[in-house]
């Protein structure tokens, strides 16, 4: 039998933030802010990051990878349409990942903002669908860069 050419995979992420949840949204919502923490990185290099944060609205990011990295000197680009917003609680969006000019990735990342005592648990739900088969990008790659930007989430909250 052939192996699929396709991997489907879904993940969820939850975090605790000390910060409101409008101050967590924000993060998401506002455009320098998103950059420092989702779009900025060691191992990257931002060619362009542009974000029109309104359902129906894109968001761009291009970025070529450093030395070091398993594809160095490569560009990805990732496209995202916010398919929903509900201010200070929910934003759903639909990716695309390509490396190159190869589409790798298409998903759908929904985040939830929930108020707790302590300030806000985010849900991020990540539904993938990976096009470069089992032997390319996998969801424990995309679930780890999640873990990292949720990381460096939490530092841009402190700042």
């Amino acid at each position: 039998m052939q192996e699929p050419s396709v991997v489907h995979s879904t993940f969820v992420l939850e975090r605790s933030y000390p910060k409101p949840p409008k101050t967590v949204f924000s993060a998401f919502a506002e455009e320098g802010k998103k950059r420092r923490w989702y779009a900025e990185g060691e191992a990257n290099e931002v060619q362009q990051f542009a974000m029109d944060f309104r359902v129906g609205g894109t968001e761009r990011l291009i970025y070529k990878l450093k030395p070091g990295t398993p594809v160095a000197g490569m560009i990805i680009t990732n496209e995202s349409r916010y398919l929903d917003i509900v201010s200070g609680a929910l934003i759903v969006t639909a990716t695309t990942m390509d490396l190159g000019e190869k589409r790798i990735l298409v998903s759908l990342v929904t985040a939830e903002f929930l108020e707790t005592d302590n300030g806000t648990d985010l849900i991020l739900t990540h539904q993938g669908v990976y096009l470069s088969g089992p032997n390319g990008l996998t969801p424990p790659m995309i679930e780890t860069g999640w873990n990292g930007l949720l990381d460096s989430l939490q530092a841009e909250l402190a700042r």
